[in-house]
């Protein structure tokens, strides 16, 4: 059973419509997995929605709907937001499906037998917004609790606990043992900072169906529902469960393992588990990397090999808020500028881990001086040419500008195996830069000018096609309307989909090439 490769992001709360920051978290999860496709990789992408919990109960209430219906609305315009991103994703997993509750029930009940839980009165604060328990540590030195938690109630009731305090020095030694685990390296730093300098208190898992009716029921006391965490984080072995995934099905059995298997959807002969990475916002950090690996640990599942977590955006240097009015609206962007421009300015304005900052002045000005006058332009002028001065038609191949071709493919998917999205796009902006340089070099406008340079035209005409060409290859997981456009445009019958097609030199001497257009028109910056 050959094993792919396996990534997800976080699954979003659907208390709300998606924004900026579900679309960044989504595109550069897609621009990953593209990526391991053009490597002629196996890859399954899951992304999907987390519906369970207080804050859902309550949203749908204030809509005068009940929780299911208010879920199945908001996941048609979750689904589109993920369409209107050109998002290659394999499955949507959603946390009301049957397939998803019986594998969390499956593991609450093999914890439990397993003597991983126990039951015991908590008296202390809560958050109902954020849905946690708070201590005295949580309190800021005035006494108070922070903004973020809203109204914080005392609160004395009996849960079931997750024995989270015996595995910390566990927790500790395995991310110091395995350095890639977390990434980058300065969260990793804050993980271990965390386990080092505080004792970690059992989780609960559990809340009172009295008080929240709203979750997947305990199957060993009706009384509960589980904690909105818990719940959530098992989408990601529960879609490999679903599709009948060995390594995951491997720790149940008996009526767990028959309750599971009933509802696999197909019978796949590749494994999932264990992801290769879980790509989420710095915000979630101790869920997936303290809780999810203790609870991994006692369900007998391997850990993921890694956690990539990414900052927040900002809108001109203030945080986004609905009722400040501070926001940005990814599919308006995609509307007046393009999907890839939108694709491209996330990714290429933001390294994967700091905050970034969104500015329409910054779009615009990328869009204008890398998208249209940087690469829109080499294309457009290069193919251009070659209508003009050889009826369309490639010339005889040139090697005069494929050491910097090979430099950039090596330079791109080193990049992209790293996950170093942003770089990957400079290294290929690098040779961008370098045909619009080689046009101004050569002029092959002047060349046309006397038959004596014809052979040295031949020359030019071959290495900025082929550049364009290769260019093609390389933004293909960033930009894939637009590399579907070169190849188009260069008469190519396939899709640019693999990096094995950049190798230098496929353009054939009397190949005949479709019609240019411009990739990225001038537009007025938006109102």
């Amino acid at each position: 059973m050959s094993k792919r490769f396996y990534l997800t992001t976080a699954i979003d709360y659907v208390n709300g419509q998606p924004h900026l920051g579900h679309a960044y978290e989504k595109i550069i999860a897609d621009v990953i997995a593209r990526a391991h496709r053009s490597l002629g990789e196996e890859v399954f992408y899951l992304t999907g929605l987390d519906e369970h919990g207080q804050k859902v109960q309550q949203a749908a209430i204030a809509e005068g709907k009940n929780p299911q219906t208010y879920c199945d609305e908001l996941a048609v315009s979750w689904k589109n937001f993920a369409c209107a991103l050109g998002l290659t994703n394999d499955d949507f997993v959603r946390t009301t499906e049957s397939r998803h509750k019986v594998v969390v029930q499956a593991i609450l009940t093999k914890l439990n037998a397993e003597g991983h839980f126990y039951k015991a009165i908590y008296k202390g604060f809560y958050s109902p917004s954020a849905e946690t328990f708070l201590t005295e540590k949580d309190r800021l030195p005035d006494g108070s609790f922070d903004a973020s938690y809203g109204k914080v109630i005392e609160l004395e009731e009996e849960n079931y606990y997750f024995k989270l305090k015996a595995q910390q020095q566990w927790l500790i030694d395995y991310i110091e043992a395995t350095p890639g685990f977390i990434q980058p390296g300065y969260r990793r730093n804050e993980v271990l900072g965390f386990l080092k300098n505080n004792t970690l208190e059992d989780l609960c898992i559990s809340r009172p169906s009295s008080r929240l009716n709203w979750g997947i029921p305990i199957p060993f006391d009706p009384n509960y529902v589980t904690y909105v965490w818990f719940d959530a984080l098992v989408n990601y072995i529960s879609a490999p469960a679903s599709q009948g995934d060995e390594s995951v099905l491997s720790v149940f059995k008996g009526e767990q393992l028959s309750s599971i298997s009933k509802l696999n959807s197909q019978n796949t002969n590749f494994s999932l588990w264990p992801a290769d990475l879980h790509v989420i916002g710095k915000d979630i950090l101790k869920f997936h990397a303290v809780y999810w690996p203790i609870m991994l640990k006692a369900m007998g599942l391997a850990l993921p090999k890694q956690i990539l977590v990414h900052g927040w955006w900002q809108k001109d240097g203030q945080k986004m808020s609905k009722s400040t009015g501070i926001s940005v609206d990814p599919i308006a962007v995609i509307h007046e500028w393009g999907l890839d421009a939108f694709r491209f300015y996330v990714v290429r304005e933001l390294a994967i881990g700091p905050d970034g900052n969104w500015t329409d002045g910054g779009f615009q000005s990328r869009y204008q001086a890398e998208l249209g006058n940087g690469l829109g332009n080499l294309v457009n002028r290069s193919l251009s040419m070659l209508k003009r001065y050889r009826n369309g038609n490639i010339p005889t191949r040139s090697d005069e500008l494929m050491a910097d071709a090979e430099k950039a493919v090596q330079e791109t998917i080193a990049n992209l195996r790293g996950n170093e999205l942003q770089a990957a796009l400079q290294s290929i902006w690098n040779l961008v830069s370098r045909g619009n340089v080689y046009v101004q070099q050569t002029e092959p406008f002047k060349l046309a000018k006397d038959p004596a340079n014809a052979a040295r035209l031949d020359e030019v005409l071959y290495n900025l096609c082929e550049v364009c060409r290769v260019l093609a290859v390389l933004i293909s997981p960033f930009l894939p309307e637009t590399a579907a456009k070169i190849y188009a445009q260069l008469g190519l019958k396939q899709l640019p989909h693999q990096f094995s097609d950049a190798s230098w030199g496929s353009l054939q001497a009397g190949h005949e090439i479709g019609e240019p257009a411009p990739l990225f028109p001038r537009k007025d910056k938006p109102a």
